[in-house]
């Protein structure tokens, strides 16, 4: 069954690449509008010209409210901006550094649906998807203030379906697994370093704690942010739904 989107607008941010970029592909092949927002412009200009572009820090709250002012209707909020964080046992991690990465994984997604609320609720329909992780469930060394965001918005999105669900708007999370790609490079490229271990082990040790021993592509959690968004997707709310392969063994 094919998820039909026409003429809906779907907004995402960090959608200018990874994960992102994949569901503003798959929103806009299902008939959507996206608009994508993001920090990086280069990246942006290399985004098909049909999608709407924004360029802008996701933590920049009178940024986005003069978004939203300017869309009018947003049907679809995909809350998806994030940045990998340190890779460092908690004691070596700065403030600076924890604040970093959770302005961008969680003020930004508070943010966001803070402000796409109120046309949901007046609306009576909508959907809000943010992407968290299986770090979110789990929890995984050396990436505390990643993992600490994570959670925190899994709660959100919880208490997002409580506030929306009687206006007829809905909410989840998102929790992918290791994602391929140039962000999960980094991320191993760091760990290795910290750990003083070869990259290609680091690498082995994300896959083989999977039952599916693959990293996870974009365009699989895109095609669960569509379903999430569509009607087929309909009686799904407050539910933080993995893609990520089954993860047995987060630390294998």
């Amino acid at each position: 069954m094919t998820a039909k989107l026409s003429g809906q607008t779907a907004l995402i941010t960090g959608g200018a690449s990874g994960v992102g970029h994949a569901m503003a592909t798959a929103f806009a092949d299902a008939g959507a509008v996206p608009h994508i927002v993001d920090v990086d412009q280069a990246a942006l200009d290399a985004c098909p010209a049909t999608w709407g572009k924004s360029c802008f820090d996701v933590t920049d709250e009178e940024a986005i409210k003069a978004l939203y002012a300017d869309l009018g209707e947003v049907h679809i909020l995909c809350a998806n901006a994030g940045t990998s964080g340190p890779t460092a046992p908690v004691e070596d991690i700065s403030l600076a550094d924890w604040r970093a990465c959770t302005a961008v994984n969680l003020d930004a997604a508070f943010l966001f649906a803070k402000h796409a609320a109120p046309g949901m609720k007046t609306r009576g329909a909508g959907s809000i998807t943010i992407t968290s992780s299986t770090a979110g469930l789990h929890g995984y060394s050396n990436r505390s203030p990643y993992c600490a965001s994570k959670w925190a918005v899994i709660g959100l999105a919880k208490t997002l379906a409580l506030e929306l669900g009687p206006h007829g708007a809905r909410a989840n999370a998102i929790c992918p697994g290791s994602v391929s790609g140039p962000r999960m490079d980094g991320v191993i490229a760091r760990e290795a370093a910290t750990k003083g271990v070869a990259e290609a082990d680091v690498r082995a040790g994300y896959t083989s704690g999977v039952a599916l021993r693959t990293f996870v592509e974009g365009a699989d959690i895109a095609n669960m942010a569509v379903f999430l968004a569509s009607e087929q997707g309909r009686y799904i709310t407050g539910q933080a739904l993995s893609v990520d392969g089954y993860i047995v063994n987060p630390e294998a």
